[in-house]
């Protein structure tokens, strides 16, 4: 009986420990919430510390049980993807528990060293930029949604291994799509604000930017060196929008390519292209009414094996869900994306975990769901009125973009995530810091040196990657012995994992004041 009364007072000893931001809940908004909510990202307010998060602790329990953030739209259930950031049920309950329970501080010394976010480009110059014109936005109650045609002026065709896009201003660019126009025939539409894109099916998107995205980089070392051609000539086509209340504030983003050295062999094209359409459907007013679209048109289905690394759905206002998949010739389904509630504002990439091979014979089919009744709050129409395809926002589209390419063997076994965050030989920009960090660039070993810490200090080492995820942790909450620190990382991740050439941050905590250093792993 005493043995049963200590249990149970243990167990309501525990349950009754209250979440607190050092402990729990710091570590939480670094990996999911702060690549948009830091100084320079587009989210209204930074989340970076417990001072900026505490008082808005009420409005983050609302926008994460609403679903509302972290933005992650598509269904995790349906198909698992890279770079995921929505909440996981234990990291949402943490939160909600922790802002419930008064959103206590906890100690500031055991507070987890933060990500580090630079404005500066993380693959450096690369070999060609792209810039639109500077550009104020006219978002005033309405979003803006623009369009710029730029020369490239590149004087021969070239293969992309890497594209970075740079907003000029991250507080204010919402979201960028980069075209490639090899005939340039899009001409530059910054004055109704309502250009959704390029008007030529023969303008090929490459990639796109939404907040908290990182470059695209394609896998470009053996076994898989995967490129997209830019022919000699092209235009490049921006296509831009501005949330409402950016008015007056100015922009100019730019794209920076990095391409394989001219005279590389054994590339494989990667295209991006809407492989899912429809054009001819019209919605009624004050119905809802489903659209669908397969590829191919006929019965006979692919005519080969196709390897799909990425599904972009793609709606307007009137969306409410969207799904693509396909099936094989004996009907067993492959999962590309499902969507159930759709949201314009918040649309992007979804690169596969693992690469997605679609059989010969397979069909590739769409389906969306439009609410063109005066009940979503999203129609820009009042009363609503019947509404076309078109290529304005205040039209409607359905469109299911892919990165694909052939299939060959093995293809399915490579795990995307790992292979994308391979950085390139990015340059080094060694900004001061009371970190002493050698050899930088390093191979296998590094040295973190800190001659600041005293003994007796609460000393915490990470190690995170250019995306802002945490890689390593070298030290967690020890108490400095002697006065001066100097600890190994060994390059390897918390999974015991090697981890891939590129850009990572050295982040420290010390009694609960942070700094950074940038390295590089070569």
């Amino acid at each position: 009986m005493k043995n049963l009364l200590l249990f149970t007072v243990t167990i309501l000893t525990f349950s009754g420990q209250a979440q607190t931001w050092s402990d729990d809940v710091a570590q939480i908004m670094f990996n999911k919430c702060t690549k948009c909510h830091n100084s320079n990202g587009i989210a209204p307010m930074p989340l970076m510390t417990y001072a900026e998060a505490s008082p808005m602790a009420a409005a983050i329990a609302a926008a994460i049980s609403s679903d509302e953030m972290p933005p992650w739209p598509v269904d995790n259930n349906y198909q698992q993807y890279s770079h995921d950031r929505s909440l996981s049920p234990t990291d949402k309950t943490t939160i909600l528990d922790w802002v419930a329970g008064g959103a206590l501080e906890g100690n500031p010394a055991n507070t987890p060293p933060m990500p580090v976010y630079s404005s500066n480009a993380i693959l450096g110059a690369g070999d060609l930029t792209v810039q639109i014109p500077t550009y104020m936005s006219k978002a005033l109650a309405n979003d803006d949604y623009v369009c710029f045609s730029v020369p490239s002026g590149l004087t021969q065709n070239r293969t992309i291994k890497s594209i970075e896009i740079i907003p000029g201003n991250r507080q204010i660019v919402h979201h960028a799509l980069i075209f490639t126009d090899p005939n340039n025939v899009e001409v530059t539409d910054s004055i109704g604000g309502d250009c959704a894109g390029p008007a030529n099916n023969n303008t090929k998107l490459l990639t796109g930017y939404t907040p908290g995205a990182t470059p695209m980089t394609l896998p470009a070392v053996s076994p898989l060196k995967l490129g997209m051609d830019l022919e000699a000539g092209s235009n490049i086509y921006f296509a831009m929008h501005y949330p409402s209340g950016s008015y007056g504030q100015f922009d100019s983003t730019k794209v920076i390519f990095h391409f394989y050295p001219l005279g590389t062999t054994d590339i494989r094209q990667v295209s991006a292209d809407p492989i899912i359409q429809n054009w001819s459907f019209g919605l009624p007013a004050n119905q809802i009414t489903n659209v669908t679209a397969q590829y191919p048109a006929g019965a006979s289905g692919l005519p080969q094996d196709i390897s799909f690394l990425s599904v972009f759905p793609h709606m307007h206002l009137l969306g409410e869900s969207i799904k693509a998949y396909a099936l094989d010739p004996v009907g067993d389904t492959l999962k590309f994306a499902n969507i159930p509630h759709w949201d314009f504002h918040w649309q992007d990439f979804y690169f596969f975990k693992n690469i997605q091979k679609a059989v010969a014979g397979s069909t590739i089919k769409g389906e969306g769901v439009y609410d063109n009744t005066s009940g979503n709050m999203h129609n820009p129409n009042v009363p609503p009125q019947f509404v076309s395809a078109g290529l304005n926002t205040t039209d409607e589209m359905f469109l299911v973009y892919f990165h694909y390419m052939l299939y060959q063997t093995g293809d399915e076994t490579y795990d995307m995530e790992e292979l994308m965050t391979a950085g390139l030989n990015e340059q080094l920009v060694d900004l001061e810091s009371p970190i002493n960090v050698y050899p930088n660039p390093f191979s296998d070993d590094l040295t973190i040196d800190v001659p600041t810490v005293k003994a007796g200090d609460i000393v915490s080492v990470y190690i995170y990657d250019y995306q802002g995820q945490l890689i390593r942790k070298v030290m967690e909450t020890e108490t400095a012995i002697n006065t001066g620190l100097k600890v190994n990382w060994n390059g390897l991740s918390d999974n015991n994992a090697s981890v891939r050439k590129g850009v990572y941050f050295v982040s420290i905590n010390v009694n609960g004041l942070n700094m950074n250093k940038q390295i590089v792993k070569n």
